[in-house]
């Protein structure tokens, strides 16, 4: 049945985006390129919406047969929709920023009480429970989550490869950790059925980008997998460290440009385009060859960091630190978050 799902779900969300991308053009939705854009041509948006609703179409029915967790399908379906129609919104008509960031707290908020809160960390082979403290850093942890692929979201095909690989990744993880004798519960199906439902939409979004996934389609895949690291975290918790990883590359370039813009003092909030993936792109003058590194990056260097946790070979915080260091020293060369 999952096969079958999971075929469907590439269909389905390739037909949909195409829809998608006829309603953009006959409505006006086109992010048109300016100074501070990676693409040079009017493109649509709001494409995203696409594995959106395929993605949660799918597990409504996988949650209707019981082969999900209650608790995390209702998670899931508040925090991904109300977040996907906020986006959506935004790709219409600009919404204040002061207004999404209070509606990802909601979201957010909403998902981490329906999982229960942050789970024991894991570090340096002790457990730790961090208690209120911990339950405020998961929600601040979900929205820069949420928020940072947004920020990444900005060359042809760049954010959804991430998510496949990603998805993909998890899963490895999760095989592995059971081979190992950890009891973990079943996980990797939704992150299966969201992979499936990105590929359709990948189709038109890469090599070359004929529509953009927009706020909703991006804002929602930075959430809905940190809901899925959150989970697994609460199933085994060296898997969250796993997670971590496998999502280093957006995470290290977003945090390292943030924190420089920072320290400048300019305002965090305003388009820029200092990103390390941005200043790569600029470099060899074409989005393909970066995407694609991204790929050689999570495949040869994240996704055997992340098993060597999940088989306890090596220590999360370890594990994370060396998987970090490198895209770091890029993030230097590159001079992510260099002034304009």
């Amino acid at each position: 049945m999952i096969w079958l799902l999971s075929t469907l779900s590439v269909i389905c969300s390739y037909g949909m985006t195409g829809a998608l991308r006829r309603y953009a053009l006959k409505r006006s939705l086109l992010d048109r390129p300016n100074s501070r854009s990676s693409h040079i041509a009017a493109t649509p948006r709001g494409g995203g919406m696409a594995f959106v609703v395929v993605f949660l179409v799918v597990l409504v029915l996988l949650w209707w047969w019981g082969a999900v967790d209650g608790m995390l399908a209702v998670a899931l379906l508040g925090a991904g929709a109300s977040i996907a129609v906020l986006g959506f919104a935004d790709d219409h008509g600009h919404i204040a920023a002061r207004w999404r960031l209070l509606g990802h707290f909601v979201a957010s908020g909403w998902a981490l009480f329906w999982l229960g809160g942050l789970p024991p960390v894991i570090i340096l082979e002790g457990s730790l429970d961090l208690g209120w403290v911990g339950h405020t850093l998961a929600i601040v942890f979900l929205v820069w989550l949420l928020n940072l692929y947004n920020f990444m979201d900005g060359i042809d095909g760049m954010a959804s490869i991430q998510a496949v690989s990603a998805c993909v990744g998890a899963m490895l993880c999760y095989q592995l950790a059971v081979l190992e004798g950890l009891p973990v519960m079943e996980l990797g199906v939704l992150e299966w059925v969201l992979a499936c439902s990105v590929v359709g939409f990948l189709c038109w979004n890469f090599p070359k980008a004929h529509i953009f996934m927009g706020d909703a389609g991006s804002g929602f895949l930075g959430l809905v997998m940190g809901i899925f690291a959150l989970y697994a975290g609460t199933q085994q918790p060296r898997l969250l460290w796993c997670w971590l990883i496998l999502l280093g590359v957006f995470i290290v370039d977003a945090t390292f440009t943030l924190l420089r813009r920072l320290l400048r003092g300019e305002a965090i909030y305003e388009a820029h385009r200092s990103h390390a993936y941005q200043a790569a792109a600029r470099r060899v003058g074409s989005h393909v060859p970066v995407t694609l590194s991204v790929v050689l990056i999570n495949v040869v260097w994240l996704v055997p960091w992340a098993l060597s946790v999940a088989s306890g070979r090596v220590d999360g915080v370890n594990g994370l630190a060396i998987a970090y260091l490198p895209l770091a020293g890029l993030c230097v060369w590159l001079r992510a978050g260099a002034a304009e």
